[in-house]
């Protein structure tokens, strides 16, 4: 009776561990400050979509570029495959951050999450160009999550995913990501949605994000920054 009455109790002793240490870092004002740059990010992602269908409303060209990959791929109906692996990654990181209980990152991975859109935000601006020829746009499934598709370099998809997978610090979990990434770029460069260029800088930004933050952003890991290996371990 009592070893059927502690097996019950696992579950909801569980959902108490996660809720506690969930508000310990609630509690710690790096939280907030990683919330408010992941925030700050979007907004800044979607306002740049925004001005650039305005611009090319204007009159303005977004020329559209030639590609040695893409030039000689055929163009698939893919999209679905990473919108929908990019959400997956999401899940993963949710499912590692519970597993290995490393709610103390949560604050870190927002904050470097948050600081990639920035910069892709500024830099779709800077030298805007329209998507790749004969790029149909997203699946019907996500269209209605963003207003306008404007706005390629860097990639989101490819960016962001690969920097959660940086913040991973657990080899089992970095090698499903890396599956679930592959699947990410291998779709991107069969729909034509971004060009190589693209894919290639949302790698190299988010490593160098994710080298910034070690070097200069610890203490937003909450307790975990001795944990924290070098940005190559990761690769």
């Amino acid at each position: 009776m009592n070893q059927a009455q502690s097996v019950k109790k696992k579950p909801l002793e569980s959902i108490i561990e996660i809720f506690r240490s969930l508000l310990e870092v609630v509690k710690s004002k790096y939280f907030y400050i990683g919330l408010l740059t992941l925030g700050i990010g979007g907004a800044l992602n979607l306002a740049s979509q925004t001005y650039l269908h305005n611009y090319a409303n204007g009159g303005k060209v977004l020329p559209m570029l030639s590609d040695l990959i893409l030039d000689n791929l055929p163009v698939l109906d893919v999209s679905l495959l990473y919108d929908l692996f990019c959400i997956v990654i999401f899940a993963t990181v949710g499912i590692y951050i519970i597993h290995r209980k490393d709610y103390n990152r949560i604050p870190f991975i927002l904050l470097l999450c948050g600081l990639f859109f920035i910069i892709r935000g500024i830099f779709v601006v800077l030298t805007p160009f329209g998507n790749p020829p004969e790029f149909n746009g997203s699946d019907a499934l996500f269209n209605g999550f963003s207003r306008y598709e404007l706005g390629v370099y860097p990639s989101g998809h490819v960016g962001n995913s690969f920097l959660l997978l940086l913040l991973v610090n657990d080899s089992k979990y970095r090698r499903i990501m890396w599956i679930w990434l592959s699947v990410i770029i291998i779709s991107l460069f069969l729909a034509h949605g971004h060009y190589s260029i693209d894919i290639l800088s949302g790698i190299f930004f988010a490593y160098a994000i994710r080298a910034y933050g070690n070097k200069h952003l610890t203490m937003f890991d909450l307790g975990n920054s001795s944990k924290v290996k070098v940005p190559s371990a990761y690769i």
